[in-house]
C-alpha cells in the first residue's frame, strides 16, 4: 500500500497537537466518512506513546527506531515504511537525527 502524498476533501484543524515540549507536533485531518488522521513531525529524541484505538503509522520522510510494547528490540523505519499498533497498547519511537514526518491513521 502506497503512503498518501495528499488528501482531498478534508477538514484540517488549525490547532496543533503538541507533545513532549514541542518535540512531536501534529495536525488533525477529519474526513467526510468520520475517520481521522494526523500529520506530524517528530524531532530528535526518544518518546513513548500510548494508544486507545489501534493505529497505523506511516513514515513519510526521515528515519526512526520503533519498538511496540511487549516486543523485544526495535526495528528501523524509514520513508515508505509503516507499522500498526494494537488498541490499548503503545510504542517507543526514537528519531536519531533530522525530522521524521508521519501520517497516523486511527483504525477501527
Amino acid at each position: 500500500m502506497a503512503i498518501p502524498t495528499e488528501f482531498e476533501n478534508v477538514t484540517a484543524l488549525a490547532k496543533a497537537n503538541v507533545y513532549f515540549e514541542g518535540k512531536v507536533v501534529s495536525h488533525s485531518l477529519l474526513f467526510a466518512d468520520g475517520s481521522k488522521r494526523t500529520l506530524g513531525l517528530i524531532f530528535p529524541g526518544k518518546f513513548h506513546f500510548g494508544t486507545d484505538k489501534a493505529e497505523r503509522m506511516e513514515i513519510v520522510a526521515g528515519n526512526a527506531f520503533v519498538a511496540l510494547d511487549g516486543q523485544a528490540g526495535a526495528r528501523t523505519c524509514g520513508a515508505g515504511d509503516s507499522f500498526e499498533v494494537p488498541a490499548k497498547s503503545g510504542f517507543d519511537i526514537e528519531v536519531p537525527e533530522g525530522i521524521c514526518e508521519y501520517i497516523c491513521s486511527f483504525l477501527d
